[in-house]
């Protein structure tokens, strides 16, 4: 007898099914408002603000994390659909396909690793233009990304995706048809009628709690040991892919297959010890505010222009500088030997005197008692010549 049966059989109080949302998307007039594209930019905005108190209170300077995202969010958001639609490429492009259908990000779809792999692109040509270290960028942002993709997986609960196989437990989902105003059937726009189909395991919502759970411990863990030198980042991507491998053996969805398991549990396993790996071997401690600040003015992202001049006078200050160093050695170099010909000038016996009364003369000092026997010996002296 299942937990929810026994309960009904007596009577008992059980938490019920958690229900899914009735739809995801409202017309306001010609313009449909996604949930799951409202959850999608909140993450964004979470991520920049925590990253932002993060960056400047290792020192960083405040605004360039919003500047860095200008490049990295957009990369990240093409990398995270070119990974869904070629792990899901029979969606698009098999027998009953429509490949058009690729560029409805919409719809949901979004690979977590691909949006880490070109948003971290994305993020080191920020970096280089703004020239910020990026692995002490990528510490300062790994916990607020982590809440990104927590938010991002309510957006998956208002899809009725990405949930797991069918479950008699009391916290299990509900999924629903979904129809449009013609009453023919439409699952992503359409509103839910009817009984539910079926109760699967929430992994959405276990993903979810997992996450925020990760975002506790990185900023833990950072606080107690001050991580740097993008180990934090590597510890946030290896928390994130534990987890991800557990909930991809409960998900049931229409996704591409390995050996009989889902592909996403394979780059789960992989990158997971890449990401052991690094935080193993990498230059451990943390940079220090000096080398994350560079201490000029910075043009916006979208400042083109602005860009240009920004990296031409970074080139020519950094050339001046190099020249400047390369003078200074050239000018101790010289002095070297003049100032070795002056110190064995003064180190001689003589100079040695003519420098010690020069020093007793001009301090001016006088020891009293020195002084009296002076005077008595003078006085002696007077007598004995006058005797």
């Amino acid at each position: 007898m299942t937990l929810r049966a026994l309960a009904e059989s007596t009577g008992a109080d059980v938490l019920a099914y958690i229900p899914s949302p009735p739809r995801g998307v409202w017309d306001i007039g010609p313009f449909p408002l996604r949930a799951y594209a409202i959850c999608i930019i909140l993450g964004i905005v979470a991520a920049i603000w925590l990253g932002e108190k993060r960056w400047i209170a290792r020192g960083g300077q405040s605004g360039q994390v919003l500047d860095v995202a200008m490049f990295a969010v957009p990369f990240g958001l093409i990398g995270g659909r070119l990974y869904h639609v070629a792990t899901d490429w029979q969606k698009y492009f098999g027998a009953n396909g429509h490949p058009m259908n690729a560029f409805k990000i919409w719809e949901g779809g979004l690979g977590i690793w691909g949006a880490v792999l070109l948003g971290g692109i994305g993020a080191w040509i920020g970096c280089r233009v703004y020239r910020i270290p990026l692995p002490a960028f990528g510490d300062a942002i790994a916990p607020g990304i982590l809440l990104a993709q927590a938010i991002g997986r309510l957006g998956n609960y208002f899809n009725q995706e990405l949930y797991g196989r069918k479950t008699d437990m009391p916290w299990g989902l509900e999924i629903y048809q979904r129809f449009d105003h013609n009453g023919g059937l439409d699952m992503m726009n359409g509103t839910a009628a009817g009984a539910p189909l079926f109760v699967v395991q929430p992994t959405f919502l276990y993903e979810l709690i997992w996450n925020l759970l990760g975002v506790g411990v990185l900023l833990y863990l950072d606080r107690k040991f001050r991580i740097g030198h993008g180990r934090l980042f590597a510890l946030y991507v290896a928390v994130y892919c534990f987890g991800r491998f557990f909930v991809e053996l409960l998900r049931d969805d229409e996704a591409t297959h390995i050996l009989g398991l889902r592909v996403n549990t394979f780059t789960s396993a992989i990158v997971f010890v890449c990401a052991v790996a690094y935080f193993l071997f990498a230059t451990k401690g943390r940079e220090t505010p000096e080398q994350l600040r560079p201490g000029i003015e910075r043009p916006w992202p979208w400042q083109f222009a602005a860009l240009r001049a920004f990296g031409a006078a970074a080139v020519v200050a950094e050339t001046a500088t190099e020249s400047d160093d390369s003078d200074v050695s050239e000018k101790s170099e010289s002095t070297e030997p003049e100032k070795a010909e002056a110190e064995a000038e003064s180190a001689t016996p003589g100079n040695e005197s003519e420098t010690d009364r020069d020093n007793s003369s001009e301090s001016g000092d006088s020891d009293p008692e020195a002084e009296e026997s002076v005077d008595q010996a003078k006085t002696v002296e007077s007598g004995k010549n006058g005797s």
